[in-house]
């Protein structure tokens, strides 16, 4: 971890109001001063909307367990991943009754993800350390994301997806409840090599954007279930000002993955530079009032 984030911005982050370490941060990351009275860039706007956008709802969108029950009232039982259990600590986790593979998530943070190939080959102490270590953080600091403030640090199990080869995220970005574009992940659990992320317009045509990973040079077949995934995703997103839906496909079926509102936590340049200005001019702030701030789950 780079020596300045750790010794100074995470100290910093615990005493500073929102807008002010977001101003830092912004600056440390970016390079530049954020326009907080006329934001124009999608990373400026996301920093905005971090300050602007409080909708209680985001808080259960982002609780890896929560979020599931929400979407089954949303888009259906069908598109949800099972759920084998949920509990407050690793020694609560019975995993004598769970199948031999499964995925263990944390549910409160972003990345603490562990593919459970073969229980019987766990290490334990290892694994608690390490869980234990997520449940004690609390992701809303580094980038002051604040739907992840708030939630209870919980563990889930689920079904783990099986596919010959890589399974492939399509992670789609709406505004203002229309979707606009999409990138694909691959190679994310290949640690001999870098993730990659390939970016497309809805119509499945291929983009010129880098963005945080590199480009995979591969032309990649057009995924079974887009005009689904559209449909979806704009029906998750209605009322909200921006937002990126992520799926699977597996051997046709469609999975919803998770709702994520800070794509980078809005660190990161888009190359070249002026999609970032594309991408901020289809988040209207404008439309904010008529999102769905204050909305109760249906």
């Amino acid at each position: 971890m780079n020596k300045i984030i750790k010794n100074i911005l995470f100290p910093l982050s615990k005493v500073l109001p929102d807008k002010i370490y977001l101003t830092i941060e912004y600056w440390y990351f970016m390079g530049e001063k954020i326009n907080w009275n006329n934001p124009k860039t999608y990373n400026e706007k996301i920093q905005w909307l971090k300050i602007n956008d409080r909708n209680p709802l985001y808080t259960s969108l982002v609780d890896k367990y929560e979020v599931k029950q929400y979407m089954e009232q949303i888009i259906g039982k069908e598109y949800i991943i099972p759920t084998y259990g949920v509990w407050d600590s690793y020694e609560d986790i019975p995993f004598n009754e769970l199948p031999n593979e499964f995925v263990l998530k944390c549910t409160h943070d972003s990345g603490s993800v562990f593919l459970i190939k073969d229980k019987n080959t766990i290490n334990h102490d290892e694994l608690k350390k390490t869980i234990k270590k997520s449940l004690n953080n609390n992701f809303y600091w580094f980038g002051r994301e604040w739907p992840y403030k708030n939630i209870k640090p919980r563990i889930i199990a689920e079904y783990m997806l099986k596919h010959n080869g890589d399974i492939l995220d399509y992670k789609v970005f709406s505004f203002n409840g229309k979707a606009k574009a999409l990138f694909v992940a691959s190679d994310r659990n290949n640690k001999d090599v870098e993730t990659k992320f390939d970016f497309y317009n809805i119509d499945f045509e291929p983009l010129n954007i880098i963005n945080g990973h590199p480009n995979s040079g591969k032309k990649l077949k057009r995924p079974a279930n887009l005009k689904k995934m559209i449909e979806l995703t704009e029906l998750i997103t209605k009322g909200i000002p921006q937002a990126r839906v992520d799926f699977y496909e597996v051997d046709k079926k469609l999975y919803f993955g998770e709702i994520t509102f800070f794509h980078w936590s809005g660190f990161k340049r888009f190359e070249p530079n002026y999609w970032d200005e594309i991408f901020g001019d289809w988040i209207d702030l404008n439309c904010l009032n008529n999102s769905r701030s204050g909305m109760e789950k249906e």
